[in-house]
């Protein structure tokens, strides 16, 4: 009897042994197959992420220019930009403004300084200029937007659609920026309290 037992263990350590290691071998063989099929699950349902992400992102802003005759009592203090899923935003901050900030944004061949007309030359395959109704001064003349390079006034390094954002002047009340972007994408403009803002997509 105890040599039946031990020769039925053996058998059953053999059995367990074996299948385990092909097991195992098998085991990577589908899981290799597993990862190209999961790569390809992967693949697909990331494929239809893009598509999802690609149609939530569809815009019907145009590349029209977008303007309003609105004048606000209210003067340029900063400007800041930053990256969205679907667009990239630069936002004027003009405290004291209403929420009817007069503007006029739209492509331009190229970006003249208000005062000096010089061209004002932008990186990126397009031109946005950017014209908010309120002035970078005070009653008194004296700056109320600081800036150390009128070349770079946002620093917009790694941006999918922003390349460059400069200085334009402010001049008779109007404050001028040149916004060049990746393409002639579609963008639009609105207005909040305090705030011009101007998204530009990142495709059509």
């Amino acid at each position: 009897m105890l040599r039946k037992t031990t020769a039925a263990l053996a058998v059953l350590v053999g059995l367990a042994l074996a299948p385990a290691g092909t097991a195992n071998a098998t085991g990577n063989a589908t899981g290799n197959g597993g990862g190209v099929g999961a790569v390809g699950s992967a693949g697909s349902a990331n494929s239809a992420d893009a598509a999802g992400a690609a149609e939530s992102c569809s815009v019907g802003w145009g590349s029209q220019d977008k303007l309003s005759g609105d004048t606000s009592p209210g003067v340029l203090v900063d400007l800041r930009a930053g990256q969205q899923e679907c667009f990239d935003r630069l936002v004027f901050d003009i405290p004291g403004g209403g929420a009817g900030e007069g503007h006029l944004v739209g492509y331009r061949d190229e970006i003249h300084a208000d005062g000096s007309g010089e061209v004002i030359p932008l990186r990126g395959g397009a031109k946005l200029l950017v014209v908010a109704h309120s002035p970078a001064y005070d009653d008194s003349g004296a700056p109320t937007y600081a800036f150390a390079d009128r070349n770079e006034l946002v620093d917009v390094t790694g941006y999918r659609t922003f390349r460059q954002v400069a200085w334009g002047n402010s001049f008779e009340g109007y404050s001028t920026v040149g916004l060049g972007v990746r393409a002639r994408l579609p963008f639009r403009v609105f207005t909040l309290p305090g705030r011009l803002v101007v998204d530009v997509a990142h495709s059509w």
